[in-house]
């Protein structure tokens, strides 16, 4: 065994991939062999005894028999660094086996932004932010995702800040705190009330600017969403939608998953949306440039829900290119001509070659779409009806095929048809639509969107974000989309606040949750700027026209476990983690698998590891099920909750 063991580690430190500040790198040794990295196939052949331990010869061939390669090299005695043999002998165990290796349990993430245990490696550390998460039996889930007391309550409008001291149904909140845990709060009073969820989540690329930990791995990737979405259907009205805006790099996964949460009959659309700019040089060598984006589009229950009809402006459509002079006279006397010759003759020129010369094309063209618009109820082009549908409806009618100049009337669509030279008269008035208070060319919408401008929102509401904000217009759609004033609209992942805004501004209420430290100086001041008058974004639409006013509530989760969490994570050296470890005994709630009286018999262990291990070993014996204090403890004298909180939690969580 020790041979082998020699014989291993001198092999594998040839591949300099596992070489990490001069130490083999167990994750990636690990995760080269599932994967079947073909260089690291070959430098185990080259060993006889390497060879014979991990090769099977099946008909002649040799396989690779990667699962015995795991257990081995994730076995205690191989590459037993200060920290792993320092958490083995803590022992975290269950029933024989480390917590970590048991097929009885299941992963969930009590941090809104986590990486599997196992898959962190240095290069990993270089992320803004790592966190760990923990594996937790089936029975102890429910006591995770139990309701949480909510505290810090606090009212904004136009004239500050205030006191809360009464809570409706009604009211719109901002819940800083975990999605995952806040989501499961208020399911308890809104699920089946949310009339519309978009969210905006992490893209799994690695480079969101939201300080997400956005570098997960498929699988873990899925999981996340899953847990969070799964408590989402229950908060959906049963004429509720759900928009889950992502890129390329996950959505064609996440389709999949959602088909089996929302059921793949209520699937709605994949809407196509730019979300870049290809200007300057973004390209590379080996992919075309990044502009799409997309957004997955369910409902709750498609025999429910109904989509409301939403138009796009488009440009005039030069195919509508003449004008009646009277549309009032008799048949015989109908007279028409072009509307470009019209125009020009009722700005003073003899003829549009005229007009366009002195005017310029592009100045001309602007004016005749204004023109056709004025007069859209004499503008009008000619179609065939020689097939198709209509063909179908005019043979109903006797003298249909001897028409040349008239108006008929069908007998079953009870409408009057006018024909010119045999062909159906098409008026410019019938593809005006109201966008915005006035009436402009339009088309109904479609699941491409390319008229949502990317540009200049850096710094609508008021907070300015890199990338990754979302235009105001964006938000505006979804909403005219699936709701009326006063339904509900929700976000877990709200980010700079945007979906909250908007909703704001349309007269819906909302609810927002965010966990990152901006939840205070993004969301937060922006709907403060939005009570204010805010005039960025949607404000000054005619059919918003937002002049301020308003309210929302602002409240957190109470934190347990927390703020334990948030001081190691902080801390800047091993003489404050140890500080932190001695206090952490006393207070914080300690897992009940780790033994403290074995760690207390050999502290100089604990002091022998990196700052990082101390910091991932404090993490780990933490309870994860007391990350946030449960609802139902918030009579516990422990958790000092005031009797104001008590009271407004109270109202919370009756709320109907």
């Amino acid at each position: 065994m020790q041979n082998l063991l020699d014989e291993l580690t001198k092999a594998l430190a040839a591949d300099k991939r596992l070489v990490i500040d001069g130490k083999l790198a167990k994750n990636k040794i690990i995760e080269l062999a599932l994967a079947l990295d073909e260089s690291l196939i070959k430098l185990l052949l080259k060993n006889d005894a390497i060879k014979k331990h991990f090769f099977r010869e099946v008909d002649g061939i040799l396989v690779f028999d990667k699962i015995e390669f795991q257990k081995f090299v994730s076995n205690k005695q191989f590459l037993p660094d200060s920290y792993t043999a320092f958490k083995n002998k803590i022992g975290l165990t269950a029933n024989g086996e480390y917590l970590t290796e048991a097929g009885e349990v299941v992963l969930v993430w009590p941090y809104k932004d986590c990486v599997l245990e196992g898959d962190q490696t240095k290069e990993d550390e270089k992320r803004k932010e790592i966190f760990w998460n923990r594996t937790l039996a089936p029975d102890e889930i429910d006591r995770l995702l139990s309701p949480k007391v909510l505290t810090n309550f606090k009212r904004y409008d136009k004239d500050g800040e205030h006191k809360v001291i009464e809570l409706s149904i009604n009211d719109n909140y901002i819940i800083k705190g975990n999605n995952l845990l806040a989501l499961c709060s208020i399911t308890k009073v809104y699920a089946g009330k949310v009339k519309l969820i978009y969210i905006d989540p992490p893209y799994n690329t690695g480079s969101d600017s939201f300080l997400y930990n956005d570098s997960f791995n498929h699988s873990t990737w899925l999981t996340f969403m899953k847990n969070r979405l799964e408590i989402a259907k229950e908060l959906l009205a049963k004429d509720g939608a759900i928009f889950i805006q992502l890129d390329d790099n996950e959505v064609a996964y996440a389709k999949v998953m959602c088909d089996e949460i929302f059921g793949k009959e209520n699937y709605c659309n994949q809407i196509a949306l730019e979300t870049n700019s290809a200007f300057g040089y973004k390209g590379t060598a080996d992919n075309l440039f990044k502009q799409a984006g997309y957004i997955l589009f369910y409902c709750k229950n498609k025999l429910y829900f109904k989509l409301k009809k939403v138009f796009t402006e488009r440009n005039y459509d030069v195919a509508y290119r003449f004008i009646f002079e009277d549309i009032s006279l008799p048949e015989a006397e109908w007279k028409w001509k072009d509307l470009g010759e019209d125009l020009a003759e009722k700005l003073g020129y003899k003829s549009k070659k005229g007009a366009i010369e002195s005017l310029g094309e592009e100045n001309f063209k602007a004016e005749l779409a204004n023109y056709a618009v004025k007069n859209a109820d004499r503008v009008f082009r000619t179609a065939s009806v020689t097939g198709g549908a209509f063909k179908k409806r005019l043979d109903t009618i006797k003298k249909s095929k001897r028409i040349k100049n008239g108006i008929l009337r069908h007998p079953n669509d009870d409408m009057d048809y006018m024909f010119i030279g045999g062909e159906r008269v098409l008026f410019y008035k019938e593809r005006l639509v109201n966008i915005d208070g006035e009436l402009v060319p339009g088309v109904v919408l479609t699941d491409l969107w390319t008229d949502v401008s990317i540009e200049g929102i850096a710094k609508e509401g008021g907070v300015q974000f890199e990338r990754g904000k979302k235009p105001e217009e964006l938000i505006r759609r979804l909403i005219e989309l699936t709701t009326e004033e006063d339904d509900l609209v929700a976000d877990f992942f709200c980010g700079s606040g945007t979906t909250l805004a908007v909703a704001h501004k349309m007269k819906r209420h909302y609810i927002g949750i965010e966990q990152l430290d901006y939840t205070e100086t993004l969301p937060l001041e922006r709907l403060k700027n939005v009570v204010n008058g805010d005039q960025s974004g949607i404000s000054r639409l005619k059919e918003v026209n937002w002049q301020g006013g308003g309210y929302f509530v602002y409240c957190e989760l109470k934190k347990a476990n927390q703020e334990w969490f948030d001081h190691i994570k902080s801390a800047k050296s091993s003489e404050e983690l140890q500080q932190l470890w001695r206090r952490m005994q006393g207070k914080a709630f300690i897992n009940y698998e780790v033994e403290l009286k074995a760690f207390n018999k050999a502290p100089q262990d604990f002091n022998e590891l990196s700052l990082d291990d101390k910091k991932e070993f404090l993490i780990k014996v933490l309870d994860k099920n007391q990350l946030y204090v449960n609802y139902s403890e918030i009579d516990d004298k422990e958790y000092g909750i005031s009797i104001e909180d008590k009271k407004l939690n109270a109202q919370f969580y009756e709320l109907k």
